[in-house]
């Protein structure tokens, strides 16, 4: 008997210490994570705090011993600079003027063919939709030479058309294909019943299609947003007119020939980050839905 209850406790106490082994091996496993996720969060905010520090230094401090650290004087009139003597203002008015007809024409265009290729039934359609596929396959700057000599045999350079008319040709394909996810969760029933309300095709996209797609709306709208407003080769090329210049191209302009101060450069890098910032903090849960929501069927 003494032998048998050695032996229940020792089988008691090995259990005992192999749960408390388990134990801090389950939590430990959420204090790693914190610390790989804490030095994640480092690194992501780190470019932006040092982008906002060297906006508020001179030369002496970005090039000197406080690259990192804070300003030792708070030049905010860097960004007096940069608004005033860069044309800033000019340059982000032209920005967001093309952004918001580059993201508008872009929604309306790629859900009518998506609706067309998706929901209507012709002869071609899915030729048509390969061949809105194969746009995503091609680089958007490898165009560049074939696109121009259209825009210029039609006399749209120098203008907001030429690069409206580019970003929005490019930013269909991937409109097409987000707007396609999404459309497979609307019910065909609802398209039905208002068709037999007696409600046409146009009726039918604009009062019940349109509507369920505002989700998917905002997804394809931060796409063409951060394509758009961040867009360099097509505005250096296409656009020599410094009345039309956006920013990226006015930020390039801001170097100097032969002395650069890169304080007013940093001011502007940080004018045309801040909208990007915004737009996905306030957008970002709506895209995660949006493309979770179009990657579920049934």
């Amino acid at each position: 008997m003494n032998l048998d209850n050695r032996l229940k406790r020792r089988k008691t106490t090995k259990m005992n210490l192999d749960n408390s082994l388990k134990g801090q091996k389950t939590t430990r496993i959420p204090f790693i994570s914190y610390i790989i996720l804490a030095i994640w969060t480092i690194v992501d905010i780190f470019p932006i705090y040092w982008m906002i520090t060297f906006s508020l230094k001179d030369n002496a401090e970005i090039f000197g011993s406080n690259i990192i650290g804070l300003p030792k004087k708070w030049l905010f009139e860097n960004y007096t600079e940069a608004l005033n003597v860069g044309n800033m203002k000019l340059y982000f008015f032209n920005s967001v003027l093309v952004t918001f007809f580059t993201i508008l024409f872009t929604v309306i265009f790629s859900l009518m063919a998506c609706y067309a290729l998706k929901r209507l039934e012709w002869h071609g359609r899915k030729i048509a939709n390969d061949i809105f596929m194969l746009g995503l396959t091609v680089p958007i700057h490898a165009a560049i030479i074939p696109v121009f000599i259209i825009l210029r045999d039609l006399k749209m350079t120098n203008s907001y058309q030429a690069l409206i008319v580019p970003y929005t040709a490019f930013a269909l394909s991937m409109g097409i294909l987000i707007f396609s996810g999404f459309i497979e969760n609307v019910p065909k029933e609802l398209e039905e019943a208002a068709c037999i309300d007696g409600c046409g095709t146009l009726g039918i996209f604009f009062r019940i299609v349109f509507p369920l797609m505002r989700p998917a709306i905002s997804a394809v709208s931060i796409f063409t947003f951060l394509q758009a407003w961040n867009e360099l080769m097509f505005a250096v090329v296409f656009v020599s007119d410094s009345k039309y210049r956006t920013l990226s191209v006015g930020i390039q302009a801001l170097s100097g020939s032969y002395t650069t101060r890169w304080g007013p450069i940093g001011a502007a890098l940080v004018i045309a980050t801040l909208p990007t910032l915004l737009v996905y903090s306030f957008m970002s849960k709506k895209i995660q839905g949006s493309l979770i929501a179009g990657a579920v069927k049934g």
